[in-house]
């Protein structure tokens, strides 16, 4: 996964890491820790991302620049 693909797209909706969280129903360590690598993504949260950043998957995977 591309970290600096969520954090990008966070910082452009002007948001804190605690705004995404609550977004998620995680904890702000815990988005914390997607964003830095820390901790793994699950599935079912980048489809959240995905939906709520509306891009692909493949975008937030690194697997394409196309969003």
């Amino acid at each position: 996964m591309r970290l600096d693909r969520i954090q990008m797209l966070r910082e452009e909706q002007d948001w804190r890491q605690s705004d995404m969280a609550r977004r998620l129903w995680v904890g702000q360590s815990t988005y914390s820790g997607y964003e830095t690598g820390k901790i793994q993504v699950p599935v079912d949260t980048l489809l959240k991302l995905a939906d709520i950043y509306d891009v692909s998957m493949d975008y937030l995977l690194g697997r394409t620049d196309r969003r």
